[in-house]
């Protein structure tokens, strides 16, 4: 736990000043929720730390610019999610803020992936994050708060190769939409933010398989980049001031969302496509979790 003094508080667009409050990020150990907390607590907010590995937490916790703390827990566990939600009530006095960051990938074809992994993805992705949402929505009505689940391009345009993580992704983006018209006359904002190919742990161990770096660097400019994650964990601190309904790391993202329909009939061509000339190596593309942080998961799951 670090109790260095607050940075000095910053005013999103709406007038909501990020200096005193109460952040809770999942799949905080690294990557995008490592990164995130960090600048959080440089606006002064504190944070509370979730995910599987413990030294990663309490190593991004002692970098943080005020109060944090960690907690180990699986976010598709409603029980320990629900106890953590009243242990960061308890220890900070409120939660304005949560992140349902916490995610896993696998890829490969779907008739020969790993079932115990696409099916994890599943759980991870989109069950933690309404284990996530339900256990801490009567924490966040009592502080008229915000609820940010973190989605992907995936969600926008679903791609050959990624079946477990489009899917999972596209159910979490429907699931905030969903929950925002529940919650909104109760003082309570839902967020949804998207990311295209950032450089964290996952994008990095996907890359590792020469088939699916290959299928992605084929992809159509500008889905076929890797961007860095600095400028897309700031646009996500700037939606969180304001309290937006849609966050994009990105900013060409924002335009896919008037040509959204059309994606997966240009993708279901062009996909095609690339799979067919690629049929002859997809027998080598590596099943299971990707990734430090798929492995820590398999780990913590005793896999």
């Amino acid at each position: 736990m670090n109790t260095a003094p607050t940075a000095r508080g910053v005013r999103g667009i709406r007038g909501v000043p990020l200096e005193g409050q109460v952040a809770v990020v999942t799949g905080a150990a690294r990557g995008v929720g490592a990164l995130l907390a960090r600048k959080l607590s440089a606006h002064g907010v504190h944070v509370a730390l979730v995910g599987l590995e413990p030294d990663g937490l309490k190593d991004v916790c002692a970098r943080l610019h005020t109060a944090g703390d960690v907690w180990e827990a699986d976010v598709t566990d409603h029980a320990a999610m629900t106890r953590v939600a009243g242990e960061v009530k308890e220890r900070f006095g409120k939660v304005d803020v949560v992140v349902a960051n916490a995610g896993v990938a696998a890829g490969g074809p779907f008739e020969t992936s790993d079932p115990v992994a696409w099916r994890r993805v599943i759980e991870v992705n989109l069950i933690g994050s309404a284990v996530t949402g339900r256990a801490f929505l009567p924490v966040l009505t009592e502080s008229r708060g915000y609820f940010l689940q973190i989605a992907s391009l995936a969600a926008i345009t679903p791609a050959p190769m990624m079946t477990a993580y489009a899917a999972s992704k596209a159910g979490a983006e429907a699931f905030a939409h969903s929950l925002r018209a529940e919650v909104r006359h109760r003082g309570v904002r839902v967020g949804v933010g998207y990311l295209s190919w950032t450089d964290t742990d996952m994008v990095r161990g996907a890359d590792r398989d020469d088939v699916m770096r290959e299928l992605r660097g084929r992809l159509p400019w500008p889905a076929n980049r890797t961007y860095p994650l600095g400028p897309a964990v700031d646009r996500i601190v700037a939606g969180i001031e304001r309290r937006a309904a849609h966050v994009y790391g990105q900013r060409w993202l924002r335009g896919m969302q008037p040509v959204r329909g059309y994606l997966p009939s240009l993708i279901g061509v062009l996909g095609s496509r690339e799979v067919s000339r690629l049929d002859g190596r997809l027998g080598t593309v590596a099943t299971g979790l990707v990734g430090a942080g798929g492995a820590a998961d398999e780990a913590a799951r005793g896999g």
